[in-house]
């Protein structure tokens, strides 16, 4: 007994010094391309107020579909709008979905995923067979019906994706504290007297946060996809305002006459998402105990 309640009062195992992920993630040349990405362009998205940069819903009948020059850096759009400016505050609507969604996702999926694999039983039941419903059902499907039910906003759009991103951290949290509370350090918590809520917030939830915070940064890439889809639909941000997905949605009907409304709204898509994509890829690496 008294080994138990020694296990139960030190640190869990699976918590993880920072300063050797850190290391680690340093040492991966792919999460630091995807951080810098990622940090460019937040830092576009924040100053976006603060650049020398035209309006970027401002109209001129005299820049209709003009390309890249030292006037337009990017080129213009169909009502003479500067591409380059309508990018930058773009990044800003793109950004937010993707945090805001999946912190969204997160806030519910957390809490029950811990509830159901910690209690089991018949509260485990009803919520993994509501989560494998939803699962049944494609994201960009479930987004795109929650979206069109709410109505056309980018706040509906972050409600939409973060209600159907939510069953995979519902599922994913289920597993991982399935296998953690059977630990000898929870089990000793257990034996000394410790609460359900105590041995949840002390014992398991940081034993299962690694894998929340790899798949939230994934999903942060997927939730940004999400978001240009419904802009481009017409579920997104509205117009005026610039988002990615409804310039695209534009520009699709000048693919010949201006290429370059296209390629830049896509280009930063891709970039951005496979930005989040290789940072995920680091932090699992540099999170994950069996590696060295």
């Amino acid at each position: 007994m008294s080994t138990i309640v020694q296990t139960a009062a030190a640190a869990p195992p699976a918590k993880r010094a920072p300063n050797r992920a850190w290391r680690k993630l340093r040492a991966n040349k792919g999460a630091l391309v995807g951080l810098a990405i990622i940090l460019f362009f937040t830092a576009l998205a924040a100053l976006a107020p603060l650049l020398p940069i035209p309006d970027p819903v401002a109209t001129s009948w005299s820049a209709i579909r003009k390309a890249p020059s030292a006037a337009h850096w990017l080129g213009s759009d169909d009502l003479g709008r500067d591409i380059l400016s309508r990018m930058i505050w773009g990044a800003r609507a793109s950004l937010m979905a993707g945090v805001f969604s999946v912190a969204i996702a997160v806030a519910i999926g957390v809490p029950f995923g811990l509830i159901s694999g910690y209690y089991g039983g018949w509260i485990d039941q009803i919520i993994s067979r509501i989560t494998e419903a939803f699962l049944a059902m494609p994201f960009l499907i479930t987004a795109i019906a929650l979206a069109a039910f709410l109505g056309p906003s980018l706040t509906n759009a972050m409600i939409a994706i973060g209600l159907s991103a939510t069953p995979v951290f519902v599922r994913l949290t289920r597993g991982q504290v399935l296998a953690v509370k059977t630990e000898d350090y929870v089990e000793g918590a257990r034996s000394i007297g410790l609460t359900h809520f105590s041995i949840i917030s002390r014992y398991i939830l940081p034993n299962v946060f690694a894998p929340i915070l790899v798949q939230a940064t994934l999903t942060i890439a997927t939730a940004i996809i999400a978001e240009a889809s419904l802009s481009f639909l017409g579920l997104g941000q509205q117009p005026p305002a610039p988002s990615w997905g409804s310039m695209l949605n534009v520009a699709k009907n000048y693919l010949e006459q201006a290429p370059w409304m296209a390629m830049w709204p896509g280009a930063a898509i891709f970039l951005v998402v496979i930005g989040f994509n290789l940072l995920g890829d680091g932090l699992r690496d540099a999170l994950d105990p069996r590696e060295a």
